[in-house]
């Protein structure tokens, strides 16, 4: 999925800290609470966004239909 723009509960912006967050946890091995804390997410709401989130897109786009060629066209 897509990560939020905005937190869910007190609309801060947090939508442009993940890919800074997915580095220092990911790349710097960081803990992500120390993360967290450096992106100044200190509201557990805001926190609960990015660390709550799962990266789904990469399942879903197994499941996409092939396209339809020429000849299956023709077919039907």
């Amino acid at each position: 999925m897509i990560i939020p723009v905005r937190c869910f509960t007190c609309g801060k912006v947090v939508g442009n800290k993940w890919e800074r967050y997915e580095q220092m946890v990911k790349v710097e091995e960081i803990n992500p609470a120390e993360a967290l804390d450096k992106l100044g997410l200190k509201r557990f709401c805001c926190r609960r966004m990015l660390l709550s989130h799962v990266e789904t897109i990469d399942k879903l786009l197994q499941y996409v239909p092939t396209p339809v060629s020429e000849h299956d066209k023709e077919e039907k």
